[in-house]
């Protein structure tokens, strides 16, 4: 898969405010159906949790978590269906995730130097991941802007902009998954 670039980007992202009701809500249930253990994170437990820190934030996340969904169909085409893909790629996702983030948490005990080669071992996964940066940075500004319109407190607005990152790098290794390939 490629980076995203703003002339692939933008248009995508008017596909994504383009689409009405209806067909918004079909393309949240193929996603439900295609992949139910993703589906259900990003539209039931991230907002979950964001809902305990700002339930507005919670709201505005899956309303760009459906313009990613979007974004990643209009430029990549159809995802594939769990059923297609190895059993634990979740899982692995979330295992690698999870260890990486616990290092950028600074209320958390953390030996420094593990906190270091966590912390390390994460922007090199960024950088070779190709994670999608100019949709990043344009997620971003979206939660900065509804964050200052808003008064919404930082912490928030972080821990907002740290789930949508997750959100696009799990799309982004969703669409670079190859079937039969060991991940």
């Amino acid at each position: 898969m490629h980076e995203l670039t703003e002339s692939e980007l933008y248009p995508a992202l008017q596909y994504a405010k383009s689409i009405n009701e209806e067909t918004g809500r079909k393309i949240i249930e193929r996603f439900h159906l295609d992949q139910p253990i993703l589906a259900q994170a990003i539209f039931g437990m991230f907002p979950g949790a964001l809902a305990e820190a700002s339930e507005e934030m919670s709201y505005l996340f899956m309303d760009l978590c459906f313009d990613v969904l979007c974004i990643f169909q209009k430029s990549f085409g159809p995802m594939l269906s769990q059923k297609e893909m190895d059993s634990g790629w979740f899982e692995k996702q979330a295992v690698l995730l999870d260890t990486e983030l616990q290092s950028i948490i600074s209320d958390r005990n953390m030996d420094d130097k593990i906190r270091k080669k966590l912390q390390d071992s994460f922007l090199n996964r960024i950088i070779q991941d190709s994670p999608q940066m100019e949709l990043v940075n344009l997620m971003h500004e979206a939660i900065d802007d509804y964050a200052s319109e808003n008064s919404i407190d930082l912490t928030a607005t972080r821990t907002t902009q740290t789930m949508i990152f997750i959100v696009i790098r799990l799309f982004s290794n969703l669409y670079s998954y190859t079937p039969g390939k060991k991940h």
